[in-house]
């Protein structure tokens, strides 16, 4: 143990002890040198990767404001994007705004007369 992580008080160190035992059991796994030779992905570097794709190539814009709502909805609809899944999306996305519109109001109210 470092000087460092012992000068923490019992309350700050759950969560560096929870990292702690998370390495220490997980270590097999953890090969990232096995990885490298083998030349398989290391999924930090898939997941930065998609971050970066679908996060800061949109949302670090220069001037761009975004408030929560926002934000989430270019980011899904960039995954629905990146996945190719934008027609089927689009296609459900008209039917449901067609159901809002024209089907969903006041539709139990009225009885057909013919």
């Amino acid at each position: 143990m470092t000087t460092r992580a012992a000068a923490l008080p019992a309350d700050r160190r759950s969560g560096l002890d929870a990292a702690i035992c998370y390495l220490t059991c997980h270590r097999e796994f953890l090969r990232y040198d096995h990885a490298l030779e083998h030349g398989w992905p290391i999924a930090t570097g898939v997941v930065e990767g998609t971050a970066r794709h679908l996060v800061g190539d949109r949302l670090e814009i220069t001037g761009a404001r975004w408030g929560l709502a926002g934000a989430e909805a270019i980011l899904k609809l960039r995954a629905v994007i990146s996945n190719g899944d934008l027609d089927a999306y689009w296609a459900w996305h008209l039917d449901r705004e067609h159901h809002r519109i024209h089907q969903a109001r006041n539709q139990d109210e009225h009885a057909l007369t013919a």
